[in-house]
């Protein structure tokens, strides 16, 4: 049951209206995350700025950014990202198996993102501490330095979103995510 109840665009305050109008445009409808976001303008402006970050300097492309949701959503047991991402994950050329995959802890059957999503899913569990080894082996598989320093504000902006839905307590508004049995 949420905490607080989702703001429309006409109900938001002042100061989180355009960018609840913005989000909504983006999604086709305004998710209860963002209105339940919009109650404090200061959460969803930085919501709003990290992602807007991301997509203004990032270089990962929209698969390998659903990818490292879906390990960060599963880390944290976040049903609301998990099921957000696997639409988006599916709307970015990943299969529904491989976000079941991802989602389980394996690589989702792509070689070289799994030793990033190994990374991620380090990161996330362990207050942001990540092996040397498992760091290595990112580098092998042909992640730069740059990458790995840019995946930190994927994981981020992650837990922004899992930890902010715990918070309240989002309902979903979105089709549920398998369950991690089906394939």
């Amino acid at each position: 049951m949420p905490r607080i109840p989702v703001h429309t665009v006409d109900s938001a305050p002042e100061a989180s209206a355009a960018t609840l109008q913005a989000l909504a445009n983006r999604t086709g409808k305004v998710l209860n995350i963002h209105g339940e976001m919009a109650h404090s303008p200061v959460v969803l402006a930085a919501y709003s700025g990290i992602s807007d970050a991301i997509a203004k300097h990032g270089s990962f492309d929209a698969r390998t950014r659903e990818a490292i949701a879906l390990a960060v959503g599963a880390v944290d047991s976040c049903d609301y990202c998990q099921s957000a991402h696997t639409v988006m994950g599916i709307g970015a050329g990943l299969s529904e198996e491989q976000t079941i995959s991802i989602r389980r802890g394996d690589d989702g059957g792509d070689s070289k993102l799994g030793p990033l999503l190994a990374v991620v899913r380090e990161a996330t569990s362990n207050v942001g501490e990540v092996d040397d080894a498992t760091w290595k082996t990112a580098l092998d598989a042909g992640w730069t330095e740059t990458e790995l320093t840019e995946a930190f504000a994927h994981i981020a902006v992650n837990l922004f979103t899992n930890y902010f839905n715990h918070y309240v307590g989002t309902e979903l508004d979105l089709p549920p995510a398998p369950g991690l049995s089906a394939t």
